[in-house]
């Protein structure tokens, strides 16, 4: 498996996690919800412990995020030895170059010029 696979993997598992405790969340502020009226629903209480456990992971899920994101990016370039996105650069599906016509004996002469 290759270090950009693992990295991948390991992206898109955080990612996925984030979501999840993002929407476990209870709404705090008002927000779009309470606009539309569905403001009188929140709990007044809730569970305290809950709240900051979910809190300081939605903090640390999403450093974990940015910090695997930039340690990828060090990794990948780091392997390839280039600074540069291979996946960006255009000029790489087409660096094979073109044919070469073979040369004539003759030069030709363009049409309405008089022989010597």
């Amino acid at each position: 498996m290759s270090t950009f696979s693992i990295f991948l993997v390991l992206i898109i598992i955080v990612s996925f996690l984030l979501v999840v405790v993002i929407m476990v969340q209870n709404p705090k502020g008002g927000g779009l919800s309470s606009s539309f009226g569905g403001g009188g629903t929140q709990q007044l209480g809730g569970v305290k412990k809950t709240t900051d456990f979910l809190d300081k992971s939605t903090w640390i899920l999403a450093t974990v995020l940015l910090v695997l994101i930039l340690v990828s990016n060090i990794a990948i370039d780091g392997a390839t030895g280039t600074t540069e996105s291979k996946a960006l650069d255009s000029d790489a599906a087409t660096s094979m170059p073109a044919p070469v016509k073979p040369a004539t004996e003759t030069p030709a002469t363009p049409i309405g010029t008089p022989e010597n």
